[in-house]
């Protein structure tokens, strides 16, 4: 399982351990996959995050290697999310598959409907 270094600020690193410890529907392989993640994570405060990483409050843009299907959406927090108005929870699948990884980098990931790699093609901050 290859696993790439993620920057998280402290919160959004403290809110998916949380979430991990709970019972939740992630699969064997994510499980994994993202407590390695966190366990090699660089903490930076929340001023400190690159802009071409993907965070809260970012507008991503991911491409689906195998399809070459493109989807755009704003990551928020759980509270905030409207999937009807492209708003996805980094809580959801594809946001704890992306957080803390930057632009340019693949991302694989067991999605509800099978395995899948991302291309992270963009990511802007919302303001």
């Amino acid at each position: 399982m290859q696993v790439g270094q993620i920057s998280l600020s402290k919160g959004i690193y403290n809110l998916v351990k949380d979430h991990l410890k709970q019972k939740n529907k992630l699969s064997d392989f994510n499980k994994q996959k993202l407590e390695m993640e966190l366990k090699s994570a660089k903490i930076l405060s929340g001023k400190e995050i690159p802009e071409d990483v993907v965070a809260i409050n970012s507008n991503v843009k991911i491409k689906d290697i195998d399809t070459d299907q493109e989807f755009v959406f704003d990551l928020v927090g759980p509270s905030e999310a409207k999937v009807k108005n492209n708003k996805l929870s980094v809580l959801s699948p594809i946001g704890l598959a992306l957080v803390g990884y930057n632009v340019g980098q693949e991302v694989h990931w067991e999605m509800p409907d099978g395995f899948k790699r991302y291309r992270i093609e963009n990511v802007s901050v919302n303001k």
